[in-house]
């Protein structure tokens, strides 16, 4: 079965253009508040207009969580898979998967990012720091 596809929007095409392109993009604020998925205004100050800004592909893991039953049925070849909160170096969150072995996972380790190809999408995906790619 094919992984569910995300659909690009007007306002989320950056980010998407930019995993497509080999590197990770968020938005920040002139007020300095920087954030992911992508939105009209800025969350803290709710200016408009945020701009783009090329992430270091660095972060560390906050949480993780690892599932055993597949939700959907396309994920049924990749169990156990985790889904794991990367805080990137730059400050925003992002809700991920880890390419290590879950029993590798711990909290606050440092991860850099991975892009991966599901079909023809790139996807933001990070290793663990310590392991070699």
């Amino acid at each position: 079965m094919e992984m569910p596809k995300p659909e690009p929007t007007d306002l989320t095409r950056p980010y998407w253009d930019a995993l497509h392109e080999g590197h990770l993009v968020f938005q920040r604020c002139s007020c300095g508040n920087a954030w992911l998925p992508a939105r009209t205004h800025c969350p803290d100050c709710l200016k408009p207009e945020p701009r783009w800004e090329r992430a270091s592909g660095r972060g560390r893991i906050v949480s993780w969580v690892v599932y055993h039953t597949a939700y959907h049925p396309a994920f049924a070849d990749k169990l156990p898979y985790n889904v794991t909160l990367v805080q990137l170096a730059e400050g925003p969150r992002l809700l991920t998967n880890i390419v290590d072995p879950n029993e590798a996972l711990a909290a606050d380790a440092p991860v850099v990012l991975k892009i991966e190809w599901e079909g023809d999408t790139a996807l933001a995906r990070f290793r663990l720091d310590h392991i070699p790619a």
